[in-house]
């Protein structure tokens, strides 16, 4: 089981950049694949990015490839997502989500989730 604390969020120019991290605590962290979501009120939360358990692997939504990065660093229990170019519509509550040698980029299969960070984009 894992505990997972999102930050980073705040409020951006279009074309600037944001930096999110999602630390866990619990143990084993390096055995849980990690993705971020993002949900705007009284829409869908929607996959953004993914990364396997070694970080090896990554998957990314259409409408952020190239301009999103995600990593992960085990040692430090810790998943980032690294947003360059933002653009009004990546404006959104993010959240990352972990579960057990989970990749994935539904959202039902991930069993643990941060409460959320805020990002603004503004035009």
């Amino acid at each position: 089981q894992v505990e997972l604390v999102e930050s980073g969020g705040g409020l951006v120019q279009t074309g600037g950049s944001l930096s999110l991290s999602c630390a866990a605590s619990g143990r084993a962290f390096s055995n849980y694949g990690v993705a971020w979501f993002r949900q705007v009120s009284g829409k869908d939360r929607d996959f953004v990015a993914a990364i396997t358990w070694s970080g090896a692997s990554t998957l990314y939504a259409d409408s952020v490839k190239g301009r999103f990065t995600i990593s992960r660093d085990n040692a430090k229990n810790t998943v980032y997502l690294r947003m360059n170019s933002l653009k009004p519509e990546d404006t959104a509550v993010y959240y990352c989500a972990a579960d057990h040698y989970t990749w994935s980029t539904r959202a039902d299969v991930y069993d643990y989730w941060g409460q959320g960070t805020q990002v603004t984009v503004s035009s």
